[in-house]
């Protein structure tokens, strides 16, 4: 599917060929783009008689909610037409004509803007229930890729940098499960392992980054947690890993322990009112010495 599918033009001939497929009235029109879009008609028909049998996720289901009336309101859908101004001399004659095909363009676009939000809104709905059938997914299956589109809509439709940071940490969680299943695969081992320190990085970057700007530890307590719990975890792969396996758990160990000094140090900082961090890395802001340390 590119990334101009649901361009207007090509969202409501999709709308006029599903509506064909339902029974609606022939269009005897044809677009370049039927025989891309002649799978998703097909698709779209077969969503009502095969509903996803996984539970949808009360969260998921609110930010896809949310993300379908931001398409709405940014594509037009559902908005009155655009009144236009013409010149009084032009007005009367084009007024009679323009009159007479109104209802019928109105009822047109209403019923292809229609067709595109169920359209949208059933493949949405099975997606869903894909992205909770792919949770247990590693690197290699068929839905893994579906798992991690999940986490970037996911991190798309988070409300702050706070929120963003803590899904990242959840992410990095994810990644160490898979790292767990595939011990004994180097190649995939490793890679899962730079996806997990990827995903901590930027985790612990917001949280320290926002808990600096607010001068609030709070943030920092999320950070804790969750360096708590992943380092006891990670250091569970050193348990009958391979050479290779043990030195790159260790690479990981030394990320958290890292990121665990610097929001120590931020903590520090914030408490005495110390001065405006020097500078920032991939943890985030570096604190500046408390005047009491110096």
């Amino acid at each position: 599917m590119d990334s101009n599918l649901f361009s207007r033009r090509r969202a409501e001939r999709f709308a006029q060929l599903l509506d064909e497929a339902n029974g609606g009235r022939r269009h005897h029109v044809r677009s370049r783009a039927d025989d891309q879009l002649a799978t998703l008609v097909a698709v779209g028909q077969r969503l009502p008689a095969a509903p996803p049998a996984v539970e949808v996720d009360p969260e998921f289901r609110t930010g896809l909610r949310a993300m379908l009336l931001a398409t709405a309101e940014r594509e037009g859908i559902g908005a009155p037409a655009a009144v236009t101004t013409e010149p009084s001399s032009r007005r009367s004659a084009a007024d009679a004509g323009r009159n007479r095909l109104l209802p019928a363009v109105t009822a047109r676009r209403a019923r292809a803007r229609g067709a595109i939000l169920v359209g949208v809104a059933a493949g949405a709905v099975a997606l869903s229930g894909i992205s909770a059938a792919s949770e247990n997914a590693v690197p290699g299956d068929a839905l893994y890729g579906m798992k991690r589109s999940t986490e970037r809509a996911q991190l798309a439709l988070a409300s702050s940098d706070v929120s963003r940071g803590q899904l990242f940490l959840d992410f990095a969680r994810t990644r160490l499960a898979e790292a767990a299943a595939l011990r004994g695969n180097e190649d995939g081992f490793s890679a899962v392992l730079d996806d997990m320190d990827a995903d901590t990085r930027q985790g612990v970057r917001l949280l320290t980054t926002a808990a600096t700007q607010r001068s609030d530890p709070a943030a920092l307590d999320a950070v804790n947690s969750f360096l708590t719990g992943q380092r006891r975890a990670v250091g569970g792969l050193l348990d009958d890993a391979s050479r290779a396996e043990r030195d790159r758990t260790r690479r990981s160990l030394a990320l958290l322990d890292a990121a665990r000094k610097r929001s120590d140090a931020l903590r520090a900082a914030i408490a005495c009112g110390g001065p405006a961090p020097v500078g920032s890395d991939a943890l985030g802001p570096a604190p500046a010495t408390c005047p009491g340390d110096r």
